[in-house]
């Protein structure tokens, strides 16, 4: 991020900085902190931000202010790379909202990301049944959009599987 504005996706645009407004008002029923405010900021502009660790490296999540690794509190929001394996899943077959039934089961997994091992991101896993999730499946971000417009961070499989 530079003068207000991030480089999103990488591809060398440069899309506006959300501000502490923005993103309290864009996701007015998540709870939202000093720890994880960058995280959903970063969300805003299609990026998947984790705490990281200044001084030793540690990969931090859930969100922290302090390393638990070497206790420092110098940590710091830092994007991660997208690649990762399925560590653990479950098949949702009920939807929170009774108006919007499932049509079908909903993957959720804790994926292990590449950069740490024990380094797990909790999402949903798209673009593949349910039966055909398994432990160890290697997958990449993607992003999927709710219908008010929300974009969350997501995983597909990679290749054939």
């Amino acid at each position: 991020m530079r003068d207000g504005y991030s480089d999103a996706e990488g591809r060398g645009m440069t899309t506006p900085v959300p501000s502490n407004d923005d993103v309290f008002a864009h996701f007015h029923d998540v709870h939202v902190d000093r720890d994880n405010l960058e995280h959903y900021r970063a969300l805003m502009t299609g990026r998947l931000v984790i705490n990281r660790c200044d001084d030793c490296g540690h990969w931090i999540y859930p969100h922290r202010p302090l390393c638990p690794a070497c206790l420092s509190w110098s940590v710091s929001p830092r994007e991660v790379g997208g690649e990762g394996r399925v560590y653990m899943y479950t098949l949702l077959h009920q939807s929170r909202d009774p108006n919007k039934p499932l049509t079908e089961p909903m993957g959720l997994a804790a994926i292990e990301l590449a950069e740490q091992a024990g380094l797990r991101y909790l999402s949903r896993v798209v673009g593949c049944a349910g039966e055909a999730l398994f432990h160890g499946m290697p997958v990449r971000l993607t992003w999927t959009t709710e219908a008010d417009g929300r974009r969350w961070p997501a995983f597909a499989p990679v290749g054939e599987g």
